[in-house]
């Protein structure tokens, strides 16, 4: 497994930004090689992605959301990964955004890319165009889901 975390600060407050890491459906205006994101239910997503030439399609689950703090999820099948998006109130009008994410590249060319810093390098130009999609609507959010998906276990 491979790990990469990023961060950025937005110049939003931490109910904004939350609110919008909650639209799934909107990740293909600022993640690369997203190229669709269905909601099936309020725990379940659908993603098909396209990165170097490579698609793939993977069901994810929504294992943790806490309203302003944070979102964890995992594949539930195909490609392996989980991660969490964490948010950090700088003050009344500024978060941090952070995002840790574990894979598992597969084949030649991704595990290449993986030593390369490709991964990387995707993730922290994915999170300065969230900075950038969020603060260009002006602050305000496309939408928002408030609900609280309890950890398993706890």
């Amino acid at each position: 497994m491979s790990t990469v975390t990023e961060s950025v600060d937005v110049d939003v407050p931490i109910r904004t930004a939350y609110n919008q890491w909650t639209q799934f459906e909107e990740f293909p205006r600022f993640m690369e090689g997203v190229q669709e994101i269905r909601q099936l239910d309020p725990t379940h997503t659908h993603w098909k992605t396209e990165i170097a030439g490579v698609k793939r399609e993977f069901d994810a689950e929504i294992t943790e959301q806490l309203p302003d703090e944070r979102v964890a999820w995992r594949s539930t099948e195909g490609e392996k990964q989980a991660g969490v998006v964490t948010f950090h109130r700088l003050d009344d009008t500024h978060t941090r955004v952070t995002v840790q994410m574990d894979f598992d590249p597969q084949g030649f060319v991704e595990n290449a890319g993986d030593k390369l810093g490709v991964v990387d390098r995707r993730v922290k130009g994915d999170m300065k165009r969230f900075k950038e999609f969020i603060e260009g609507r002006g602050g305000i959010e496309s939408g928002a889901w408030r609900g609280q998906v309890d950890r398993p276990g706890a």
